[in-house]
């Protein structure tokens, strides 16, 4: 793998970080200054700071993502992380992002290619939202969310969309079902057919669902999950 990548497996930075590090001259591989073109073999010797270094035993943890805990692994202004939450001994990151005021389902893991598979838009993870938003929508709002909305950065594809519970007047609740995941794209979609969103919540995520996970708390993945999210 690359010796960013390498790095991040080992717990030591980001891969950013990672590459700041090497280009500092802070890596050896085998007694010789690492490159960011660098690649480490199994067998090789990786130090930092003349500290030698290996990769963390590949971690999956479901997290119950709750308000105000922004998606990121550190945050300038000193609010409190996805990562403050999960007392994990490996160092795991968020696979995506929701907004610090949305809930629920986040995945955080140290496997990077998996988490890259998951993010790319080509395998259409699903993504379940349940949404509170502001008045009550009407049958022709929900049919132009399930055919797509036309956004500023082109349209998206079509969602499942349905009602859950019972109509209020001046409010409504629904269930979004995306295979795509854009910046703000439950809110935006919701905004455009008229109906800003007040409250979001993600329900499911690739299949993995918050049953048992009361908000803030987390759990590691079964290797039967593990797997389910490799062969999708």
């Amino acid at each position: 793998m690359r010796l960013n990548a390498y790095l991040a497996r080992a717990g030591i930075a980001s891969r950013r970080g990672a590459d700041e590090l090497i280009k500092a001259g802070r890596v050896s591989v085998n007694g010789e200054p690492g490159q960011l073109n660098t690649f480490v073999e199994s067998r090789d010797r990786v130090d930092v700071d003349g500290r030698p270094v290996a990769p963390q035993q590949l971690a999956y943890v479901l997290l119950h993502k709750p308000a105000g805990t922004v998606t990121t692994a550190r945050d300038p202004h000193a609010r409190r992380t996805v990562v403050d939450l999960v007392d994990h001994p490996a160092r795991v990151v968020p696979v995506g992002r929701l907004d610090a005021d949305t809930t629920g389902a986040l995945l955080l893991t140290n496997d990077g290619p998996l988490a890259h598979r998951l993010a790319h838009p080509r395998y259409g993870v699903e993504k379940v939202y349940e949404a509170d938003v502001e008045g009550d929508p009407s049958d022709e709002a929900l049919e132009e969310l399930r055919r797509g909305i036309a956004l500023d950065d082109g349209p998206t594809a079509p969602a499942e969309a349905r009602r859950l519970g019972t109509r209020r007047p001046g409010s409504g609740r629904l269930e979004l079902t995306l295979h795509e995941g854009r910046k703000h794209q439950v809110k935006r979609m919701l905004a455009a057919v008229g109906h800003p969103v007040t409250r979001l919540h993600r329900s499911r995520y690739a299949g993995l669902t918050l049953e048992g996970l009361e908000p803030g708390a987390w759990r590691e993945l079964e290797p039967s999950e593990v797997d389910l999210l490799r062969n999708r």
